[in-house]
């Protein structure tokens, strides 16, 4: 069994490998077979004739979880179907999380299990008339990890807890004792 740096390591040169315009290392050959394909937008459409989409994606993790962000550019008219629109979000989040799963087997030689946790989050804010600007993420749970706390907003509370009471200490050093 892989230890948790070890597959942290790991998803983060899978994340890391799909860079815009990374190749496979065979490309240069004749069994070369081309750009890596993650299944966002960017990827679509000829490069010289068709105007580039400004699209990609990061990872994050928190104990035993993986969010994986995705954000692009599309146009206003691409909303008004909005089950047509968040069900095209949903699968782009899919098939990063199946990139994922594939590119990690390739670094590592060992397979990467991920579990969907609840719904994603898809935020759509205007740029323009006619452009918008997506941000969605989704919450993974990274299978075969032992021995981590679980992730979430509740890790957050003791560190705030542990700066108001230094700020607090600190403004009791004052004059005369008096605090604030």
């Amino acid at each position: 069994m892989a230890s948790v740096l070890d597959v942290l390591r790991g998803i983060s040169q899978a994340a890391a490998n799909a860079y815009d315009g990374s190749h496979n290392p065979g490309l240069v050959a004749p069994t070369g077979d081309g750009p890596k394909e993650v299944g966002l937008k960017r990827e679509e459409g000829d490069l010289q004739i068709e105007a580039r989409v400004m699209d990609g994606f990061s990872v994050k993790f928190s104990g035993d979880k993986l969010c994986v962000h995705y954000h692009g550019e599309t146009k206003l008219k691409n909303l008004h179907q909005p089950n047509k629109f968040e069900g095209e979000i949903e699968q782009m989040l899919a098939d990063i999380a199946k990139y994922l799963k594939k590119e990690y087997k390739k670094v590592t030689g060992k397979s990467l299990a991920l579990s969907k946790e609840g719904e994603p989050e898809i935020n759509v804010q205007h740029i323009s008339r006619i452009r918008t600007q997506v941000q969605a993420y989704q919450w993974y749970k990274i299978g075969g990890l032992s021995g981590v706390e679980a992730g979430g907003e509740d890790l957050l509370e003791p560190s705030e807890m542990r700066l108001d009471a230094a700020v607090k200490n600190w403004l009791s050093l004052g004059k005369n004792d008096v605090p604030y």
